[in-house]
């Protein structure tokens, strides 16, 4: 296959940069000569602004000049240097080379898709916990009149949703799997359909089995009472909540892949956090059932009991193969949300919001540390007047002992 090259100085791209002209020549360019921050900037704007793909080109540009600043900006990524960039480039790009080594770059990419995924990964596994607590909780205090979830289970559950999920997803280090995947485009949807399946499918499941552990629990398991007939700890309640907490654990194994991927436990262990928080939620859960009592309203479980629980926990792992094999494409592509690409205008008002924010966290933090001052400084004048008022004391102490003793002495004399 023959490619040709076009090596193009900079007056001949500034003669006329017309839309179509300029279409004609920056697919085969490869080196522009003798260009200026104006050619720069036109090379730039005129490969965003091209019409010859379907999709938009997205353009990286790296500088490390003042005069590379206008291309920088204009860029959608923009690379400066760290080392030998002027800080008028630093400003203008969106990434900095702290070492001036352009294999960064490719580290740089490496995570940015790293972080992207355990966006991703969190969203799976939180919106599938919402989606079954909601519905539960709806369903069962439509058919009981109260929640099946107490208040004190239902912060835990919000503990292991939003506390310890994201510490456990969002800290997977990187791989070089991720290099081998296409980039995401702009406007890819920030839920995908193989995710929305994801949700849907254990969604499903986990609603199935929590229905009938609430209306058939008490006849599978022979029980005397069921959750809704008492405002005390029952059985019934008991393995309710700890089913619910036993699948959204091997849930969470589950949600470390959101692209299809099979095998949920590859590098597994090489995330020492996700490890950490799988086996802290398991010995926390097993002390608050078997010990939580009134605090928790909990009930202690036999060995029957907790091996149902953590074998309906553990299908999760073989549900999530079975929903692995569904094509994404039933889902409809109009399902899918987050595809609709910010607006400067958005973009600027999200700023603004993000920026009042941090300046009223600064605010509130000043005020603490006005107070916390104040308090400083009270006790310590509290503590300066206490021990005046004890050198005061003892210079009377000894006025007084030395006058006695004066006393005395004039006694003696007469």
């Amino acid at each position: 296959m023959f490619v040709s090259y076009t090596f193009v100085s900079s007056p001949v791209l500034c003669v006329d940069t017309t839309a179509y002209k300029f279409d004609l020549v920056w697919p085969s360019l490869r080196v522009l000569a003798r260009s200026s921050p104006s050619d720069k900037y036109v090379l730039v704007t005129g490969i965003i602004n091209s019409k010859l793909s379907k999709n938009r080109e997205v353009v990286a540009v790296t500088g490390d000049g003042t005069n590379d600043a206008p291309a920088l900006k204009a860029a959608d990524v923009g690379f400066a240097m760290g080392i030998a960039g002027t800080d008028v480039a630093k400003n203008a790009s969106d990434i900095i080379l702290t070492d001036d080594n352009f294999t960064s770059i490719v580290k740089a990419c490496m995570w940015g898709r790293n972080v992207y995924d355990s966006i991703s990964k969190f969203l799976q596994f939180q919106l599938t916990v919402n989606v079954v607590a909601v519905m539960l909780c709806f369903i069962g205090s439509c058919a009981h009149g109260a929640s099946p979830l107490r208040a004190v289970p239902m912060l835990w559950v919000n503990l292991i949703m939003d506390t310890f999920a994201s510490l456990a997803l969002a800290t997977e280090p990187p791989t070089t799997d991720l290099l081998n995947r296409k980039p995401y485009g702009r406007t890819k949807p920030l839920i995908s359909r193989t995710m929305l399946k994801n949700i849907i499918g254990h969604s499903v499941y986990q609603m199935v089995v929590m229905l009938i552990i609430l209306f058939y629990g008490q006849t599978l398991f022979k029980l005397d009472e069921a959750s809704y007939d008492t405002d005390d700890p029952t059985t019934h309640g008991t393995i309710l909540f700890n089913a619910f907490v036993w699948m959204q654990i091997f849930n969470e194994i589950n949600s470390r892949k959101c692209h299809g991927e099979r095998n949920v436990f590859k590098g597994i262990f090489n995330n020492y956090i996700f490890v950490g928080v799988i086996v802290g939620t398991t010995c926390a859960q097993i002390v608050l059932i078997q010990f939580g009592g009134h605090a928790f309203s909990t009930k202690g479980l036999n060995w029957y009991e907790w091996l149902i629980c953590v074998a309906i926990g553990a299908f999760e792992l073989i549900w999530g193969q079975v929903v692995a094999s569904i094509p994404k494409t039933i889902i409809p592509s109009g399902m899918r949300l987050g595809t609709q690409p910010f607006t400067q205008e958005e973009a600027t008002q999200a700023r603004m919001l993000w920026m009042r924010s941090l300046k009223r966290v600064q605010h509130q933090i000043r005020v603490a540390n006005a107070f916390k001052r104040a308090g400083h400084e009270r006790h310590r004048r509290l503590s300066l007047l206490a021990e005046d008022g004890e050198r005061k004391q003892s210079v009377n102490r000894s006025k007084t002992s030395l006058n006695k003793s004066n006393d005395k002495m004039a006694d003696s004399n007469v």
